[in-house]
């Protein structure tokens, strides 16, 4: 049995992540399959909804453990609604974001730990994974910069996690790098600090590699 046809995009602030799954979905899509691409939090209707309250607002709007709740309970919804049916169907989904994230922001960047989160994972999830995780590694600072940038452009509400400074992000990172290392079966790193063609040809070939007998 093939791996599940579900690729989360993971990384940082500014780390290239949503671009490149929307390339991704592009590419799957010219290869004739079907896609839906997503994103985390958010999904559906209910989870969108969630969203805003996650991303707009002050930064201390939440305490972590209860930040974590919504994120699950957003997630809850979106794998119910969203991407098993999907996955049911044989269409491949490619999210941006999933559960690796809470490990990373609430886990490590607000201190809840691994474990509860890793509790709260197996209680709403089970064993459900994606398939593959691509994981954009950026240093913290030219993440920032970008996602700086890219704020000023849209004059962006939904920059909540964005302002929470270098050392949170720097924790968030150390997260993400820590899940990698405990799951390289499932999670590649990639270096997305390198020119955009050059990453996204190395997002293909690791497509190639882990779904060498799902891609012809």
């Amino acid at each position: 049995m093939g791996r599940a046809r579900f690729i989360s995009f993971e990384g940082g602030e500014g780390s290239g992540k949503t671009n490149h799954s929307r390339r991704l979905a592009e590419w799957l899509r010219q290869q004739g399959h079907e896609v839906v691409l997503t994103r985390e939090p958010g999904g559906t209707p209910g989870a969108e909804e969630i969203r805003k309250l996650l991303v707009q607002g002050e930064i201390a709007r939440w305490e972590p453990m209860t930040e974590a709740l919504l994120h699950f309970a957003a997630r809850r919804d979106h794998v119910t609604k969203v991407i098993k049916p999907a996955l049911v169907r044989g269409a491949w989904v490619v999210s941006d974001r999933f559960a690796d994230s809470t490990t990373a922001y609430q886990g490590y960047g607000h201190g809840l730990g691994a474990e509860p989160i890793d509790l709260l994972r197996r209680l709403v999830l089970g064993d459900f994974a994606p398939g593959l995780t691509l994981l954009f590694d950026v240093p913290v600072t030219l993440g920032l910069q970008r996602a700086g940038k890219r704020n000023v452009a849209a004059a962006r509400a939904d920059a909540r996690y964005e302002n929470m400074g270098d050392a949170f992000h720097a924790r968030v990172r150390d997260g993400f790098l820590a899940v990698a290392r405990a799951e390289p079966h499932r999670v590649t790193v990639i270096d997305s600090s390198k020119p955009v063609e050059e990453v996204a040809a190395i997002v293909v070939a690791a497509m190639r590699t882990h779904f060498e007998d799902q891609l012809r």
